[in-house]
């Protein structure tokens, strides 16, 4: 079977180092907000030249928490893509805000010619979900942002070490979100999220909801005492997780790397298909968390491809706006026809550090041989 994701072939192959790493966090006696943790914000904070950087429960908190952290809640309105991650949607509106939604290009990413008619007076935010692995077109965002006087949250879950302009992913708006979901570039073995930042403002008022609102910065006579200064939230990360997440993010370089090659290897081989294949835009660096391929007959294929045992995933089969959760909040439903489309054709090939070439060229090597023998 070749597996869609695993993390078992990553921990077979780090087994040692990472049992190393939990033995030494649980004999130092902290389960939260202890040494791993300190020293994970700081190293993840330096690895992407940020100021500052607050570490969360998940990358779903992190968006929430950048949000209430810019005052953003009942009665204002946040854009961002109609074809993003269920998790988005649901830091918006679990805010009090309203999700305004945009079509996306061919590129899977927010149409960014199409963001400035959906601004209004209500508009707080922009969220651009820098999906799959590549970043959104930020220059205009950011023009579009300033002109606005808007503020950009960037949803980085799927995208950590992508670069637009040779700057990371999470570095060009007022806050970065990301995600360390295990199957992530940069995954725990549990939950876990981070919030980059360059507003010291801000980033104290994270640090403040993340812990019930209670104050571990500010030098008050409050500091570090069982006292909330204003309603909070409970958004950590163990120490075990943070200690599994120091180790892993001294190899993210390589793990992107490696999935950069067998990217290359599946553009390759790939190219002389009908296949819609994903590409790298201008002023681009994909990390390729997926690798998203479009087809008609997708159901056909993914059938064919399970019976040679090669797992798939759609990621995402129904644009937010067709999900009975959140039909009543989209009032332009008409005019996402680009998501509505490519939800009923892409798919996901099996894409991860530890998977190896000779397995890819095998993957590409079916899915030659169903396209050609059904002249699709």
């Amino acid at each position: 079977m070749i597996k869609f994701w695993s993390y078992q072939d990553e921990y077979r192959k780090y087994k040692k180092n990472i049992l190393k790493r939990l033995d030494s966090s649980l004999k130092k006696g902290s389960i939260f907000f202890g040494e791993e943790l300190i020293k994970f914000e700081k190293n993840f904070i330096k690895k992407y030249n940020s100021k500052y950087g607050i570490t969360v429960g998940s990358g779903t908190d992190a968006i929430f928490l950048s949000l209430k952290s810019l005052g953003i809640g009942s009665g204002d309105e946040v854009i961002t893509a109609a074809n993003t991650a269920i998790p988005t949607i649901s830091a918006i509106i679990n805010s009090g805000a309203k999700p305004v939604l945009v079509d996306c290009g061919d590129d899977y990413l927010i149409d960014t010619n199409k963001i400035e008619k959906e601004i209004n007076s209500k508009t707080k935010a922009i969220i651009p979900v820098h999906l799959y692995g590549q970043m959104c077109e930020m220059d205009k965002i950011i023009e579009i942002a300033k002109r606005n006087k808007i503020s950009i949250i960037e949803d980085c879950a799927q995208s950590q070490g992508a670069k637009y302009k040779n700057k990371y992913a999470g570095t060009f708006g007022k806050l970065g979100c990301f995600s360390f979901y295990p199957t992530k570039i940069l995954g725990a073995y549990g939950d876990g999220g981070f919030v980059l930042t360059k507003d010291y403002r801000l980033f104290k008022k994270i640090k403040r909801l993340r812990f019930y609102g209670i104050e571990t910065i500010s030098h008050t006579k409050y500091k570090d005492k069982y006292y909330a200064n204003e309603n909070g939230f409970n958004s950590r990360i163990d120490e075990l997780q943070t200690s599994i997440l120091n180790f892993k993010l001294k190899l993210v370089d390589n793990f992107i790397k490696k999935r950069r090659i067998l990217a290359k290897i599946y553009l390759n081989n790939l190219s002389s298909t009908n296949l819609k294949l994903p590409y790298e835009n201008q002023n681009n660096r994909h990390s390729y968390h997926l690798f998203t391929v479009y087809h008609s007959k997708r159901e056909y294929i993914i059938k064919k491809l399970k019976k040679k045992n090669i797992e798939t995933r759609v990621i995402y089969p129904y644009p937010i706006q067709n999900m009975n959760a959140y039909k009543r909040l989209v009032s332009n439903r008409c005019s996402l026809k680009k998501a509505e489309t490519l939800s009923k054709g892409i798919f996901s090939l099996p894409l991860y550090p530890e998977l190896t070439i000779k397995k890819v060229k095998f993957v590409c090597k079916v899915l030659k041989e169903i396209i050609k023998k059904n002249n699709f």
